[in-house]
């Protein structure tokens, strides 16, 4: 169930004076006082409420359903019942079955290797229990009684250290047969670690490159990607709308060192850090400007500006999903951030559709709702996490919320969206 209304509605029936109160949450408040205690009036009443809200999940509640033929009082209060619990986050509703669901999980980052740790030897990595975290992640989501539609895969799947071993393909392979167990779709982001084992134009023709999964909008070819980056769209449910972004669009990894681009690149990164070692942050003001980060091309911006706006006129909710987080308050690490973090939010900040940024890179997590509602979600990373534990996640979407469900070291998370994007179905 959800909000009846793109305004959030409250709905109190006071039985001592016999009339009802309706707030109407937005750049006002109306207060209507309703006729008196008459059938004519309640029904009058109850007739504005459906056509005006046109809502035809209302109408079409099973409880408001078994009303019909009972008298306008009760079927007027079991409308006033189902608009109370579809506003009520504590409701029974959060018990009913979701809209759908999809599973989450990041920084894989597979090798066959015996244990190590990150680079300034701080947390220590598990390269081949990985491989049984991600086993257990793919039972546990075949199992699920409700199936996920699809995974998020937010990046870095292999380490970098493949690479020193000239054993890429071979351990890409090894995950890309795991992930065959899975009985659903998987999305690939590209991180940093994609990069450290293969060039843009070798991701751009292997198994990652899950863009044939994306969804056209017909007549509307703005809303096309261009090439020149790896990003796409796709409509898991209706009116639902997921974007898959590149955060190393801008980067000087995984492309030609010949390029006009990584030229340009490098030139934007050594404007903002002059270190000698690329990818220590030591000194900097912008600490997001290390090697280890990207960011996305104007090009790419325009793009999602122009889904966005898609999105709000045809009232979808939105994910984005981008390996590198975009939000400083979604975690303690003010490196692990894109490099133009601010462009991308400001687009998406012009817009009322996004309900949820998705991240991996910080291996540590995090999460933050910023001023706009959007609830940025750092996924904790598998590489770091203990043989003894798990880090993946399901999330359950609702049409006023988003629930997700944790395992292991990724915590339980109630995303409820902003009171005027609640659905209706």
């Amino acid at each position: 169930m959800g909000n009846p209304s793109i305004a959030s509605v409250i709905v109190a029936l006071e039985y001592d004076t016999v009339f009802l109160r309706v707030w109407l949450f937005g750049p006002s408040v109306l207060l209507f006082n309703t006729l008196p205690d008459t059938k004519k009036g309640k029904t009058s009443f109850c007739r504005l409420l459906i056509n005006k809200q046109k809502s035809p999940c209302l109408a079409e509640h099973p409880r408001v359903d078994s009303a019909v033929g009972r008298g306008w009082p009760t079927y007027l209060e079991a409308c006033l019942e189902v608009m109370a619990d579809m506003l009520d986050p504590s409701s029974p509703a959060d018990a009913s079955e979701p809209l759908f669901s999809f599973g989450v999980i990041a920084d894989i980052q597979y090798a066959d290797l015996e244990d190590g740790y990150n680079y300034q030897r701080s947390r220590r990595r598990y390269y081949r229990h990985s491989l049984i975290h991600l086993q257990g992640a793919i039972e546990d989501w075949n199992k699920e009684s409700s199936m996920p539609c699809c995974v998020l895969q937010l990046g870095d799947i292999i380490d970098g250290y493949n690479a020193q071993y000239k054993v890429s393909e071979k351990s890409l392979e090894v995950v890309m047969n795991t992930f065959q167990m899975l009985k659903v779709p998987v999305h690939h982001t590209w991180g940093n670690h994609e990069f450290y084992n293969f060039s843009r134009d070798y991701l751009a023709n292997s198994k990652l490159n899950s863009k044939f999964l994306q969804d056209q909008i017909v007549q509307h070819p703005e809303t096309v990607p261009s090439e020149s980056y790896y990003a796409y769209h796709f409509v898991p449910f209706p009116k639902f709308r997921f974007i898959l972004l590149d955060s190393y669009d801008l980067s000087v990894l995984g492309i030609d060192q010949s390029s006009p681009k990584y030229e340009q690149c490098m030139k934007m990164l050594r404007e903002h850090n002059p270190n000698v070692e690329l990818n220590s942050p030591q000194g900097l003001s912008e600490p997001q400007y290390v090697q280890f980060n990207g960011g996305f091309s104007q090009e790419q911006l325009n793009w999602l500006d122009k889904v966005l706006t898609f999105s709000d006129t045809n009232q979808e909710k939105v994910v984005i999903v981008s390996h590198v987080p975009i939000y400083p308050e979604a975690s303690s690490d003010t490196v692990c951030l894109a490099w133009n973090y601010m462009d991308a939010l400001s687009v998406i900040w012009s817009h009322k559709c996004v309900v949820c940024f998705l991240a991996g890179h910080t291996h540590d997590g995090g999460y933050s709702e910023d001023p706009f509602g959007v609830h940025h979600v750092n996924l904790e990373g598998v590489i770091e996490t203990t043989p003894d534990s798990q880090a993946f996640g399901t999330v359950h979407v609702y049409p006023d919320k988003m629930l997700l469900k944790g395992r292991g070291r990724v915590p339980d998370r109630i995303m409820n969206y902003k009171r005027e994007q609640g659905l209706c179905f």
